[in-house]
This record gives C-alpha cells, structure tokens and sequence, in this order.
C-alpha cells in the first residue's frame, strides 16, 4: 500500500461502457478518470483525477444532500455552475460543493479548445441521495458496509414513485 503518488503517475481511463453517455448526452457529456483512493487505502475520502475534453461536462447538474466535494483545477479552463450562478475556472482554484439542495447544484464544464484536468475529493458516505435538477430526477445509492464492491441504487423521478402500501395488501 502506498501512502504518496504524484498525479503525473495517475493513469487516466475512459469511462468503463456501462457508465458511458449514450444518445444525445454522448455530444455533452464524456470524461477519462484515474482512480486515487483504491491505490492509497483510503476509505473515508474519495479521490480521482478527471480529464475532460473540449466541450464536455463530465457529469449532469446535479447537487448531493450527504456527501461534500472538493475540486483542484489542475490544468486547462472552464466553467463551474453552481445553482443560478457560473464562474469561469483555471488551474489552482478550488472549488467547494458542500450537500445541501438544488441551490448547491453544481457542473464542471470544458468550455475550452483544450482538455480540463482536475483532482476530485469527496466523503463517501453511504446512502447517499443526489437530485438532478435539469432534468428532474433523483438517484439513491448504496453500499454494503461488508463489501467495497457491492453497489445498490435507484435512479428515477418523483411521480414515478410508488405509494407506500404498494404490493402490502
């Protein structure tokens, strides 16, 4: 177990195909990331290095009611929206995103010619209930405190859901 890697040995990977943008998100949303933590042992924090091309966002608008992130601009220029907000980015600004609802809502988006890298931290707390604003879904996600392999999440919309007594009869 290491306890020190530079980032300049972190090896950046494409989305693995269960998790790539299909349809029409493939023309906004796309990222390479080189996971940090496994390879330190860390288990409260998370920590990935994400490369993000021209013209992309790596993930949804969206805003975490448990866990809080922190992001380092480690090269290139972008965009950061955060609730009804956006701010223009470059290397070595950090950037907050503390839980809390819609107006903590936030994107990072490669507004650029060229590609975005930055080094993301975040808890890991589990569950963990995340909203998408822009397109009016919510995911739940899990894992098993036994397991740092066994994942369990719902991803859907609120009038979709079911009553409580559904099925109880």
């Amino acid at each position: 177990m290491k306890h020190v890697i530079n980032i300049a040995d972190v090896e950046l990977k494409p989305r693995h195909k269960s998790f790539a943008a299909t349809g029409a998100a493939a023309d906004k949303f796309d990222a390479s990331t080189g996971a940090i933590s496994s390879m330190l042992g860390a288990k409260k924090l998370g920590y990935n290095v994400t490369s993000v091309p021209p013209g992309k966002c790596a993930f949804p608008f969206h805003n975490h009611h448990v866990n809080e992130e922190m992001f380092l601009v480690l090269e290139g220029t972008g965009e950061l929206r955060i609730g009804a907000d956006s701010t223009p980015i470059k290397p070595m600004d950090i950037i907050a995103c503390p839980p809390g609802g819609p107006e903590l809502a936030h994107q990072i988006i490669n507004n650029s010619e060229s590609d975005l890298k930055y080094l993301a931290i975040s808890t890991v707390e589990s569950p963990e209930y995340v909203e998408y604003p822009d397109s009016g879904k919510f995911g739940v996600y899990g894992k098993r405190a036994d397991s740092d392999n066994e994942r369990i999440g719902f991803l859907g919309r609120t009038e979709e859901g079911l009553d409580y007594w559904d099925g109880e009869g």
